[in-house]
């Protein structure tokens, strides 16, 4: 007959090397000592294998025994997390999401989406982080973020992450500036123009554009009389004529569907801006967090910030000039 476990045998053994005796198991699980001493026993006679080592002051596993509790405490922790899920699924969700976004996605387009799925699931609370810089996820009590860049490098061993939409950042400029200034016909163009620079972590102004998003990448290196370390500026500076700016087409797709901005070399854009979905690692992930994470992928699929037709009505909710 060939030897087998069951739940109450991992659990037993891992009630024993936790409390270092069996006269303290005992006590945990209110029954008296012989109890767990017969029943110790039996499991290793019918595993053929001495399990712990009993002194007089403690019990400590052998070898054998130390590594069947590291597999019988992931077993369980399996067996508990297996538990919970078939419980969620029977549940409406409760409890809390905390969330970090950047400024100007959450605002436009996280912000909305969330208050829908709060609507859906009213016994959630939602919290949204709104920030410049991508928290410590684990260390800060973050359930997740919505970034604008994926998991890369050693960080990918502590994330997770998933691309909830593609976005792009184009070129655009104002009606205005380009009756003054012509129409640029070529990358190359670009350097009789004067480009608006976001001035990110004092990075030099290079654009690196792609014809599509299958192809090389070309480096242009632009420059002008007006640059910023905020985006927000540098819009504002276009939206008034000032130039030619690299944007993403989420944070201006109101500004060309009202005719405010207009693409420029719309052929070429910088395909770097994909919308994901980071958390940090974590054996299960809560009903509560995949149900979100399903309903933003579901809302940003279709890519709603993307140009619509002439005549096309604007989503609520679009950026708006300030």
């Amino acid at each position: 007959m060939k030897p087998h476990l069951d739940r109450p045998d991992l659990e037993l053994l891992l009630a024993i090397r936790e409390r270092g005796s069996l006269a303290a198991a005992a006590a945990a699980a209110d029954v008296v000592p012989s109890v767990i001493t017969k029943r110790l026993a039996a499991l290793e006679a019918r595993l053929g294998l001495k399990l712990f080592q009993r002194t007089t002051r403690r019990v400590v596993p052998t070898p054998e025994g130390e590594q069947l509790c590291q597999r019988a405490a992931a077993l369980l922790d399996d067996f508990r997390a297996l538990e919970a899920d078939l419980q969620e699924r029977h549940q409406e969700p409760v409890g809390r999401i905390r969330l970090a976004s950047t400024f100007g996605f959450g605002r436009t387009w996280l912000g909305p989406a969330l208050a829908q799925f709060r609507a859906r699931h009213p016994r959630l609370e939602v919290q949204l982080q709104l920030t410049d810089k991508l928290p410590d996820l684990a260390v800060d009590g973050y359930d997740g973020a919505v970034w604008l860049w994926s998991v890369r490098g050693r960080q990918a061993s502590e994330w997770t992450g998933r691309r909830l939409a593609r976005n792009q950042r184009v070129l655009v400029a104002a009606p205005d500036y380009l009756r003054r200034r012509g129409v640029p016909d070529s990358l190359e163009a670009l350097a009789a123009h004067d480009c608006l620079v976001v001035r990110e972590n004092e990075q030099i102004g290079v654009w690196r554009l792609q014809r599509d998003r299958d192809r090389g990448e070309t480096a242009v290196r632009v420059d002008g009389p007006l640059s910023s370390n905020s985006g927000e500026l540098v819009r504002d500076w276009c939206l008034a004529g000032h130039g030619i700016m690299l944007r993403s087409l989420w944070d201006i797709a109101g500004a060309l569907a009202r005719g405010e901005l207009v693409q420029v070399l719309p052929a070429w854009a910088m395909p770097d801006a994909d919308i994901h979905w980071l958390a940090p690692h974590t054996a299960t992930t809560p009903k509560r967090i995949r149900l979100l994470v399903d309903f933003l992928a579901d809302q940003f699929r279709a890519e709603p910030w993307k140009l619509k037709p002439p005549g096309a009505a604007a989503r609520p909710g679009s950026p708006r000039r300030r």
